[in-house]
């Protein structure tokens, strides 16, 4: 007690800081202990408990360094000046603020986990942009967890005035000199906790990476570091290549290029330098084109895939049409799953197209392609439309028509997502009927929502999964429902016979697991079905970026375009069949049954894919050089306006 009694004399005003240092110090890691006992299975049995502790302690210094440099700044000023009485009430209220910010996000973090299995991160700070979808999300499906943390926020802040109060100082027993060497070596004790490092560069999560699983290299670092760097990055867009190495451009062209199905293609426009000919299969009157993308529905949930038996009515249509058994989705978000299906554009680091600047007009689509072959271009969403961009991309690549929840004629249930999927596809059927009426074709794509946190859907549709209700597999099953029911509606319908219609996932549900990318999480159905498509099973390797060139081959859509993946209704060599898979900062290449992994500042490895289990290889150059180049392309497409 002398001890803190003499220090507390020797510090003065500092010594606050040092309390609120400590003190913070101390719940983060106790939060950090918390979450590694709850996830004990992954981070004890691997023997990471060390690196994550050592690495967290790291991270949290460095956090709570670059915190309290702005108070211990503005306190040394003032005291030198005589002036500490004056800035007592504003140092105090700083670290009350942050010391609730810290609180804050820690107690979100289980939820969060759960949700995604990452700690809050970007995708945090994507969802404050849409404050009303959110918010209904969270207070219709987290109302608990809600309460929960405005109660920890209410404690923090009482608790943290009441004791900052207490251990104010004003006064150093220490002269003016030595007060001064002491400030001295605090400045410079701050300014190398906050760096972490002796290094060129400060620390950053890479520095503190050591797992292949990506939740045990996010549990080193807490979650308002997490939120801090996310927000860093977003200002600060990273091309692939400053991640995964350069490629030079003729020479990334050419492996692109030698990657796409049509080794006779004639590639004539060097400001789209992938854009070519493509010659539609299906040569008679154009059809008609329904794409159906399905909310959140990994393989995993789809019975005929082996998954859970939730989905009969998908189980259905892979009996009655094209149906794909080894597809697999570029991302773990919406905008990324329509990014792929809609554009055919490869996955990059950075925010998916959708939200990005310059490919807000003149950014090549189905809508913008069909559009120009005189189609109807339409998009039916159950929500409002600017969620997540979505109105501003559409509107200005190609579709000439929004339906959302505003313009639909009924809606007999409204969830934090808006209208049901049985209301979405009501309004659908009534909107494709007045299509066919025009006697010109058209192209509609149709996005579920149902099957999204919070899980709401109307009582008594189906017979229950589990229990409580309100389940992501309760909601998978509501969602087939409703589909089967658009189904059966648009089979008596005047459209069905001159359309093709696909129902393909976004993405799977919640991401997770110990590998570098979780590959067998972005396994996702797809079935083409309607008037002319036989019923087969496709056993191949294919991507969504496959989907959108084959759709335009089926319904007899010709012409030049700048999309690499295949048309499916053509052979696809064995050594060509690929999927591409973005994982946060992470991407995949997968051909056959090799993958390649492509890290921030890391060396590429090579895997093999086998009982859903990555197991490491000898490293393929050639494979390599493949991945890397196809990893860049979006980003270098993106920035040069190649894709038109």
């Amino acid at each position: 007690m002398d001890l803190i009694s003499s220090t507390k004399k020797v510090l003065g005003p500092l010594w606050v800081l040092a309390v609120f240092f400590f003190a913070l110090l101390c719940l983060l890691t106790f939060a950090r202990l918390g979450l590694s006992l709850w996830q004990s299975g992954r981070v004890f049995t691997e023997g990471a408990w060390h690196f994550v502790f050592v690495g967290g302690l790291r991270v949290d210094i460095a956090t709570l360094c670059y915190i309290i440099t702005p108070a211990l700044l503005l306190t040394l000023t003032a005291h030198a000046l005589k002036l500490t009485a004056y800035i007592r009430g504003v140092v105090k209220w700083y670290l009350v603020i942050m010391a609730a910010m810290l609180v804050f996000f820690e107690v979100i973090t289980p939820t969060f986990i759960n949700e995604y299995d990452l700690r809050p991160n970007r995708l945090f700070i994507e969802y404050l942009i849409y404050p009303k979808e959110v918010s209904k999300m969270i207070f219709s499906g987290y109302k608990l967890e809600v309460l929960f943390a405005v109660l920890a926020l209410v404690f923090t802040i009482k608790f943290a005035n009441k004791i900052l109060t207490q251990q104010w100082q004003n006064r150093s027993s220490l002269g003016a000199i030595k007060l001064s060497l002491l400030a001295v070596i605090i400045c410079s004790l701050t300014l190398l906790g906050a760096r972490n490092s002796l290094g060129h560069r400060p620390l950053n999560p890479a520095m503190v990476a050591f797992s292949t699983d990506h939740l045990l290299n996010d549990l080193t670092l807490n979650s308002s570091y997490s939120v801090a760097f996310a927000l860093k990055q977003l200002s600060n867009e990273q091309s692939s290549q400053a991640y995964y190495g350069k490629v030079p451009q003729e020479e990334l062209l050419a492996i692109v290029r030698s990657t796409m199905q049509n080794p006779q293609a004639i590639f004539n426009n060097p400001n789209a330098p992938t854009r070519t000919f493509h010659q539609a299969s299906y040569q008679g009157k154009k059809k008609n084109l329904v794409i159906i993308l399905q909310e959140s529905l990994g393989a995993r949930y789809v019975g005929t895939l082996g998954g859970l038996p939730l989905t009969p009515n998908i189980d259905a249509l892979y009996q009655q049409g094209w149906g794909f058994d080894n597809l697999y989705a570029t991302g773990t978000r919406s905008v990324r799953g329509i990014e792929a299906v809609i554009t055919g554009f490869t996955p990059t680091p950075s925010r998916a197209v959708v939200k990005l600047d310059k490919s807000q007009r003149d950014f090549f689509t189905l809508a913008s392609f069909l559009a120009k072959q005189d189609y109807h271009t339409q998009f039916i969403y159950g929500g409002e439309s600017h969620f997540d961009n979505m109105r501003s991309f559409f509107l200005g690549n190609g579709f000439s028509d929004i339906v959302d929840s505003e313009s639909f004629a009924n809606i007999n249930f409204n969830g934090s997502w808006g209208a049901s999927d049985e209301d979405l596809f009501t309004q659908a059927d009534k909107e494709l009927n007045k299509l066919q009426q025009q006697q010109k074709p058209f192209f509609s794509l149709i996005f579920s929502s149902s099957n999204h946190s919070p899980y709401e859907f109307p009582d008594g549709k189906i017979a229950l999964f589990e229990q409580p209700k309100q389940s992501r597999n309760n909601a998978a099953k509501y969602a087939d429902y409703a589909l089967g029911t658009f189904i059966e509606k648009a089979k008596k319908s005047s459209y069905w016979d001159d359309t093709v219609f696909i129902v393909i996932a976004d993405h799977d549900s919640r991401v997770s697991g110990s590998s570098l990318i979780p590959i067998d999480h972005f396994r996702i159905p797809a079935v083409i079905f309607g008037n002319g498509i036989k019923p087969k099973r496709d056993h191949q390797l294919a991507s969504q970026l496959d989907i959108p060139t084959t759709l335009l081959s089926l319904i007899g859509a010709s012409g030049e375009h700048p999309m690499i993946g295949h048309d499916l209704t053509r052979p696809v060599a064995k050594n060509k069949q690929r999927a591409m898979m973005q994982y946060d900062k992470n991407f995949a290449y997968m051909q056959n049954d090799n993958v390649v992994i492509l890290q921030p500042d890391k060396p590429a490895t090579t895997y093999i894919y086998k009982n859903k289990q990555l197991h490491p290889k000898h490293n393929d150059s050639a494979l390599i050089k493949q991945a890397r180049a196809l990893a860049n392309y979006g980003n270098m497409a993106y920035s040069n306006n190649w894709y038109q």
